[in-house]
């Protein structure tokens, strides 16, 4: 794949790659490397976090389990300062840190042990999600009563006039359900249209978590969702 595809520029697309296994690091970056892309390693959370003081990469591949700094604490930090893809590497029996971490605001997970053909696959496809307006701008500004209005060529969000901070997936989420108001989405459908990736491979709980993220950043009563609502047994709608 052309660099240009996937970032839109001639620009190779920066990965940092942050692990504390070289092997999984090596092979990580010989796949991401051959489609054309720039990696840098960090192989414990305090060298990951000392190279983003000065860089700001595309994307993010960070293991949850780092010596020094774990890898939730440093998602933690980069949703504080911005936007940039994060796709997690957890464990099989870390359930717990892969739910945390959708809801900390990471736009994919892959389980250890991973096919690296897989995890290349799903680098490229976030970074369309993240750099490309074209999906998203193929219609006007989005606006709505109670003072929400989308900018899809802009991919900005706001809410009465306060610019309302969300991650790549959170914007493609909320896009696909404003554009199709009250008609009603499965998670499976979500998971195809917003993550491009088979159901199978997705758990659907991370629809439901980026679901709660949105109604927390946009809801005045999350719990009392006026846009985003639920279909019970079905999936979610968007309520004009």
């Amino acid at each position: 794949m052309a660099t240009a595809s996937l970032a839109g520029t001639l620009v190779p697309p920066t990965v940092l790659v942050v692990d504390d296994e070289p092997m999984v690091r090596e092979v990580v970056a010989a796949y991401l490397e051959r489609d054309g892309m720039q990696v840098h390693e960090a192989a414990d959370g305090p060298r990951a976090l000392a190279w983003l003081e000065d860089h700001r990469p595309d994307l993010v591949v960070l293991d949850v389990m780092l010596p020094g700094t774990d890898g939730l604490t440093i998602l933690r930090q980069l949703r504080r300062d911005g936007a940039i893809p994060v796709i997690l590497l957890t464990a099989r029996t870390e359930e717990v840190d892969r739910i945390l971490g959708l809801e900390l605001g990471a736009d994919d997970y892959i389980v250890k042990p991973f096919s690296p053909r897989e995890l290349a696959a799903r680098v490229r496809t976030v970074l369309r999600r993240a750099t490309s307006a074209a999906p998203a701008s193929a219609t006007g500004a989005l606006t709505f009563a109670d003072g929400l209005r989308i900018e899809p060529a802009s991919r900005e969000v706001a809410v009465d006039g306060q610019i309302v901070a969300l991650t790549p997936k959170e914007f493609d989420l909320l896009v696909v359900l404003a554009r199709a108001p009250r008609q009603v989405f499965s998670r499976r459908q979500l998971l195809e249209q917003v993550w491009d990736s088979a159901p199978e491979y997705q758990d659907p709980a991370t629809v439901t978590v980026h679901v709660g993220r949105l109604r927390q950043k946009l809801e005045p009563e999350p719990d009392r969702p006026r846009w985003i609502t639920t279909a019970w047994g079905v999936g979610y709608r968007f309520e004009p």
